[in-house]
């Protein structure tokens, strides 16, 4: 098998736009026909309906790219501090009742969270649409008028659906809000759209240089190359913070791009303070030179707003033993149960091509050295299978790659996520002790649409400064990392003695016993006296 590096062309997204359309309040309704659908629906049956939406999204402009769009020329909507005078009014100094919205608005748009918040107004809106009418305290009622939706995330209808017998009665039908556009279902000049309405809703205006860092923005957040992010809320506060650097509602691409780059830097307080502990040599990590048994694995920090890449070496020490392959990261309680899969994933690898027929007599331990926190995930998998091989077969890796990857039974190499933040992580690293031309990482094959990498490190590949390989079976990683064949096992399941996995069979034969014997204590006295038996 044989390793294949990435193209330059493939490490981030290109978009081709045609002409700019004019701002409108459909364009901000782009890639929602489900929510479009449901709401035809609701004003077509007068059912009520509840809007799914996440919290990327900017409400404000959703509900009047709404209320534009089906022409609703009565449309309130109530969060936060609800009070019962807002939904059934109240009485006047005169002695005359002041209706609220549900008696006045034609359509009423009401926050879900803040409104289950007090039970007392859950009660109250139950009431009044079971009874399609305002009860008032001495006794008089009002028609109600208002078709009511109510507005919230998915976790929130799910526990209103499960925990409120009335509710599904009373809000029937379900609008779920797409948080991505498909490229493949729609052009990119749509969303050139959407985000020329979105900057048109602050007054601003883009220039068509604006428009390719806008959608490699977006794509970074949908962690695809062909899907673009329809967080209105988060293209909003990008926009506003490019228009308050430049000084100039005229956005273009380089006002974009100064506002990512200072979003970056307000951000990444714990990214540099890790990086000081590489760089002073505080965590042991080489990046050059070939070792036995150690691998640079990449591993994610995620926090809730930011999330960086950084590298972690991984060692395996093996020995005679039952077959045991230990996580030592499980066995300290620093392992959650996604790494522990992936372990024994690991282990059904290696036993499935060297344990056929007979059990395997070592036992190998495996650590992510200095690591202090919970680790999760298997995406260390091919690099710990990796570390594992050369530790048996006692051969060098080349510590200029980092790996990542997740395994499944059969060797496979499957897709993990994070990965250009994995990438980054390597590559910054690399490049504050200087780029050799030799370094580089490992990635699947199946990540490749995830690519949406930096200008610099696109610039370091493009020179051969730095390497970017993909990978779809663990043996083409092993080859890669070791230099050296994995080999193919013959009809007795043996492997040529000069590849990886014949030195690995070799290993585990003498382990198992199958080798030549030791010579024993008076053999080894009379060699050294010359004396032959």
């Amino acid at each position: 098998m044989t390793s294949t590096k990435i193209p330059v062309t493939a490490l981030a997204p290109q978009y081709a736009f045609g002409q700019s359309s004019v701002p409108s309040a459909e364009a901000l309704l782009v890639g929602q026909e489900r929510l479009q659908n449901t709401i035809k629906l609701a004003l077509a049956s007068g059912q009520n309906l509840y809007i799914a939406d996440f919290s990327g999204i900017a409400r404000n402009l959703l509900l009047h790219s709404l209320q534009q769009q089906y022409k609703q020329s009565s449309w309130q909507y109530l969060r936060g501090n609800i009070r019962r005078q807002d939904l059934i009014g109240q009485r006047l100094a005169d002695g005359s009742w002041a209706p609220g919205a549900l008696a006045k608005s034609q359509h009423l748009v009401i926050d879900a969270e803040s409104l289950i918040k007090r039970e007392n107004l859950w009660e109250l809106l139950c009431h009044c649409l079971e009874h399609n009418q305002i009860q008032l305290a001495n006794g008089d009622t009002i028609a109600l008028q208002a078709k009511v939706t109510l507005i919230g995330n998915g976790e929130l209808y799910a526990g209103l659906r499960y925990q409120e017998s009335r509710f599904i009665e009373l809000f029937p039908l379900l609008a779920e809000m797409s948080h991505e556009l498909d490229l493949g279902r729609h052009s990119v000049d749509e969303y050139a759209a959407f985000l020329h309405a979105l900057a048109s809703s602050r007054e601003l205006t883009l220039h068509e240089s604006a428009l390719q860092p806008l959608c490699q923005f977006s794509a970074r957040l949908t962690e695809h190359q062909q899907r673009l992010s329809l967080s209105s809320g988060e293209m909003v506060r990008l926009l506003a913070q490019a228009a308050a650097l430049s000084g100039n509602p005229h956005l273009n691409g380089g006002a974009i791009q100064a506002a990512m780059e200072a979003r970056q830097f307000r951000h990444n307080a714990s990214e540099l303070f890790a990086a000081q502990s590489f760089d002073d040599a505080f965590i042991n990590l080489p990046t050059e030179g070939e070792v036995i048994g150690q691998i640079n694995g990449l591993t994610v920090i995620d926090s809730i707003d930011f999330c960086y890449g950084e590298p972690a070496r991984i060692t395996t020490s093996v020995h005679y033993g039952d077959g045991e392959v230990a996580d030592i990261e499980r066995k300290s309680e620093l392992g959650g149960n996604i790494h522990a899969k992936g372990m024994m994933i690991l282990s059904a690898c290696l036993y499935r091509i060297f344990g056929r027929d007979a059990p395997l007599h070592l036992n190998a331990n495996i650590v992510f050295e200095q690591s202090y926190q919970e680790i999760d995930g298997d995406s260390a998998s091919l690099a710990e299978y990796c570390c594992l091989i050369s530790a048996i077969a006692e051969q060098p890796i080349n510590q200029s790659l980092a790996v990542t990857g997740a395994l499944d039974q059969l060797g496979n190499v499957q897709a993990i996520g994070g990965v250009n933040e994995k990438i980054e992580g390597f590559f910054n690293l690399c490049f504050r002790r200087g780029l050799t031309g030799n370094q580089g990482v490992i990635i699947p094959r199946a990540n490749l649409q995830q690519l949406n990498l930096p200008s610099r490190i696109i610039e370091a590949v493009n020179e051969g400064q730095f390497h970017l390989y993909q990978v779809a079976h663990m043996d083409e990683a092993v080859e890669l990392l070791m230099n050296k064949p994995a080999g193919e096992a013959d009809e007795n399941n043996n492997f040529p003695d000069e590849t990886l996995y014949g030195l690995v069979q070799q290993r585990l034969d003498r382990l198992a016993g199958h080798g030549e014997e030791e010579p024993g204590f008076w053999e080894r006295l009379r060699s050294r006296l010359g004396f032959s038996s």
